[in-house]
């Protein structure tokens, strides 16, 4: 069997927690749903940013704007959002969370940090700093890489610049 790379193993890793995180549960009216990734993370930025206009989340995300456009709809069908008009330009939408999504998105962040805390419970304060802190540098360079920074040594790898695949002429 062949010896496994450093990188070998965190794409095998990133795959694993990919597949476990596919679903995030939250409480709504009509019972629990299950939002995708891409809209608990709108969620999440609405409440820890405030009120978003679509074109704002989808460049956070580096989303299409027709993704967030039905992502928003969605949750604004659940009642965990609502669009409103943007007090500094009338043309514009804003989406903010409803009082509903703002206490559902407040209970599923609570659930999974206390599932991170039962996770955690035998790593040392050290680790778990550390894995947070590796965690933060590692989605930084995506961002930085997506924003179109990438080192010179990848513009002839197959997936290209700013993590775009190359076009075949």
């Amino acid at each position: 069997m062949e010896q496994k790379t450093p990188n070998d193993v965190i794409e095998q890793q990133l795959t694993k927690v990919m597949r476990r995180s596919n679903a995030i549960h939250v409480s709504t009216a009509s019972g629990e749903v299950a939002l995708e990734r891409s809209s608990y993370g709108i969620l999440c930025l609405l409440a820890d940013e405030g009120p978003q206009r679509l074109g704002s989340i989808a460049a956070a995300f580096h989303l299409d704007p027709s993704t967030v456009t039905r992502q928003a709809q969605a949750v604004v069908k659940l009642g965990l959002a609502a669009k409103k008009t943007d007090p500094g330009d009338r043309r514009a939408t804003l989406l903010s969370l409803s009082d509903f999504g703002e206490r559902a998105i407040k209970e599923a962040r609570d659930f999974r940090r206390g599932a991170l805390d039962l996770l955690l419970a035998d790593w040392s304060e050290e680790e778990i700093e550390q894995f947070g802190r590796l965690l933060g540098k590692f989605n930084a360079t995506i961002d930085h890489w997506e924003d179109g920074a990438v080192p010179t040594a990848i513009t002839d790898h197959p997936l290209g610049e700013a993590g775009r695949p190359v076009k075949d002429d």
